[in-house]
């Protein structure tokens, strides 16, 4: 294994994976806000009391983002899980009472939000809630909050028919412009993925795969594929993924990233582009209408 590889792989595994443990995110760490009435609720945020507990829950550790973070993170995924429905008006005052934070963090909160197309600030009209039709659904951020809510299984499918376009194209560049370090750490990245196979480490190959695919995305001399890396980056984070030979952990897995590495090496782009096709393509054990290649719909 090379230097590059076993360092990567031993970073891969810390000992603590970020993610909070058993009812870490039941309770909010947040600052106390001057003045917060603890005891009553704001009466806008009725019907959401039990829903505020449950997405805290599913919060993947906050990913130590701080007071800020943690409410862009909870607010975020309350208005992707429908919890607090389109036109909702957002009081910035009952914000900072439930979840005991200052006037600045709900302002910088709701500012983030609003970037990401989930609510609107007008004169005279408030904070909004904005429809799905507005929503930067390219986010990173928006496309692990979907992965916990009522719209799971049609992002599954548009992250598939997503990826199904646009990284066989990626790995078909790649080929036509790798460089030798850039292959070096693919090859680093399936060997630390083969490893990790053998050791039953979910977390390091998932780490490992993550960075081939961005890898791909960003060799390619396409600078618009290489701002997708997040998203495909996020489609492999997500709980829920879609299971393919790319988010299993099996030699078939491994086998077809190796295939891509030699593709692009050689300078094959018709072979690498069908290799990372054959990644892409639906376990054979599961049905083509539940993850993998795309099925083609009706209209």
């Amino acid at each position: 294994m090379s230097t590059l590889a076993h360092t990567t792989m031993t970073a891969a595994r810390p000992a603590d994976s970020g993610l909070a443990g058993s009812g870490e995110l039941d309770r909010y760490s947040y600052a106390e806000a001057p003045g917060a009435d603890r005891g009553s609720a704001p009466s806008s945020w009725d019907g959401a009391e039990a829903e505020i507990g449950r997405v805290g829950r599913r919060a993947a550790g906050n990913r130590g983002r701080g007071l800020h973070g943690q409410l862009v993170q909870q607010l975020g995924q309350m208005i992707v899980s429908g919890d607090l429905g389109a036109d909702r008006p957002l009081v910035p005052e009952e914000i900072g009472q439930r979840f005991e934070v200052s006037r600045t963090v709900v302002r910088e909160s709701l500012r983030v939000l609003e970037a990401k197309g989930l609510v609107s600030a007008r004169p005279n009209v408030g904070t909004r809630v904005r429809p799905v039709s507005d929503w930067n659904l390219l986010d990173p951020d928006i496309i692990e909050w979907r992965a916990f809510g009522p719209q799971r299984d049609g992002q599954r499918r548009e992250l598939c028919e997503l990826r199904w376009t646009i990284e066989p194209l990626a790995a078909r560049l790649a080929a036509g412009h790798g460089r030798e370090e850039v292959q070096q750490r693919l090859g680093d990245m399936v060997e630390i993925m083969g490893h990790a196979l053998a050791q039953g480490d979910a977390l390091t190959f998932s780490r490992a795969d993550a960075e081939f695919h961005a890898l791909l995305l960003q060799i390619g001399g396409n600078r618009m594929l290489e701002h997708l890396a997040g998203i495909v980056a996020a489609a492999l984070h997500v709980s829920g993924a879609p299971v393919s030979g790319c988010d299993r952990l099996t030699e078939a897995g491994v086998a077809h990233h190796r295939r891509i590495v030699e593709a692009v090496g050689e300078g094959d782009a018709a072979a690498a582009e069908a290799a990372m096709r054959q990644l892409l393509t639906v376990h054979p054990d599961l049905d083509h209408a539940e993850v993998g290649v795309p099925a083609p719909r009706e209209h």
